[in-house]
C-alpha cells in the first residue's frame, strides 16, 4: 500500500504503516471526526444545561457502563493472540487509564475521577484529538471506532460535567491531579524498562507527527512537558477560582478537588458523593 488509498470498505483513509495502513492526521476522516466531536460537545452541554438534574445524572450514569464495559473489552481484546503487541496492548498509555476514570466519572461522579478527567482529557488527550498516531493492525473498522470512542469520551465527557453539570476544578483538584500523572508516569517508566516499550511516549516521541516535536528532543522534552503541563493546567484552574470565590460556590464532595454550581433544581439534588 503506497500514497493515500481508501481502505477495503472505502469508508477510511489509509497511508502505508500499520499492517493495514494509518489514518493521515488533518485528512478528510481526521477532520469529519473533529467536526463530530466539536458540534457534539456543543450539544450535548445545551442538553445537559436544560434536562433536570436528577434526569442528567441518570443518562450519564447508563451512559457510563456500556463505555465502561467496552473499556473492558478493548483491553482484553489486545491481549487476545490475534492482537497482541508488545508495544501496544498493555494498558500503560494515559489514555489507557483515561477509558476506565471517564466511565467511573459519569457512573459515580467521584470527585477525584471528574477532577482527572477534566484535565487529563482536555490537555494529555487533545494530543491524540489533534495529532492522532493511528495504526490499524487487525481490523480497520473496529480499530478506528475504538480510537475515537475512547479519545472522543475522554473530551466529551469532561466538558459536559464541568459546563454541563456546573463541577469547577479547585487549586487541591490541580495538585491531586498532577500527583495522579506523575505516578501514571512512574508507571509507565516503569513498564517500558521491563519491555522496551514506548508507553505514554516517555522513552521517546511518536513516530509520526505531534505536539511534542515542538518540545525539543527526549529527554529535554519531558521537562518541558511537566513544566507546560502544570502552565496549562493552572491556566484551566485559576478562571473558575476566581469566578468561584465572586460567586461563593460551595465545595463538593469529600477532599476540596471541586466545587459545584448550583443549577435551577426541577428534580432531586446532587448527592454528595466523593
Amino acid at each position: 500500500m503506497t500514497g493515500t488509498d481508501p481502505d477495503p470498505h472505502g469508508a477510511l483513509e489509509l497511508l502505508a504503516d500499520g499492517p493495514l495502513g494509518h489514518m493521515p492526521a488533518y485528512g478528510t476522516t481526521h477532520v469529519t471526526m473533529l467536526a463530530l466531536l466539536a458540534v457534539a460537545a456543543v450539544a450535548l452541554v445545551v442538553l445537559a444545561r436544560r434536562a433536570p438534574p436528577d434526569r442528567t445524572d441518570r443518562v450519564l450514569r447508563i451512559a457510563g457502563w456500556p463505555l465502561l464495559a467496552n473499556s473492558t473489552f478493548w483491553t482484553l481484546w489486545g491481549f487476545m493472540p490475534w492482537a497482541w503487541n508488545l508495544d501496544e496492548s498493555l494498558p500503560l498509555h494515559f489514555s489507557d487509564a483515561l477509558r476506565f476514570l471517564v466511565p467511573l466519572a459519569l457512573i459515580t461522579q467521584a470527585r477525584w475521577a471528574i477532577v482527572v478527567s477534566w484535565y487529563w482529557g482536555l490537555t494529555l488527550n487533545m494530543q491524540s484529538v489533534l495529532t492522532p498516531d493511528v495504526n490499524y493492525f487487525v481490523w480497520v473498522p473496529l480499530e478506528f471506532a475504538q480510537y475515537w470512542i475512547a479519545h472522543g469520551a475522554g473530551l466529551l465527557a469532561p466538558v459536559v460535567l464541568v459546563w454541563g453539570l456546573g463541577y469547577r476544578p479547585t487549586w487541591r483538584g490541580y495538585g491531586a491531579a498532577y500527583v495522579a500523572t506523575l505516578a501514571w508516569a512512574a508507571i509507565a517508566v516503569t513498564g517500558n524498562a521491563l519491555t522496551g516499550a514506548n508507553y505514554g511516549y516517555l522513552n521517546r516521541a511518536p513516530s509520526g507527527p505531534s505536539i511534542l516535536d515542538l518540545l525539543g528532543p527526549w529527554p529535554q522534552y519531558l521537562l518541558v512537558e511537566a513544566v507546560l503541563i502544570a502552565t496549562v493546567w493552572a491556566a484551566m484552574t485559576l478562571p473558575w477560582v476566581l469566578l468561584d470565590r465572586r460567586a461563593g460556590t460551595p465545595l463538593s464532595g469529600r477532599g476540596g478537588l471541586l466545587r459545584r454550581a448550583a443549577r435551577p433544581a426541577r428534580g432531586a439534588t446532587d448527592p454528595e458523593r466523593s
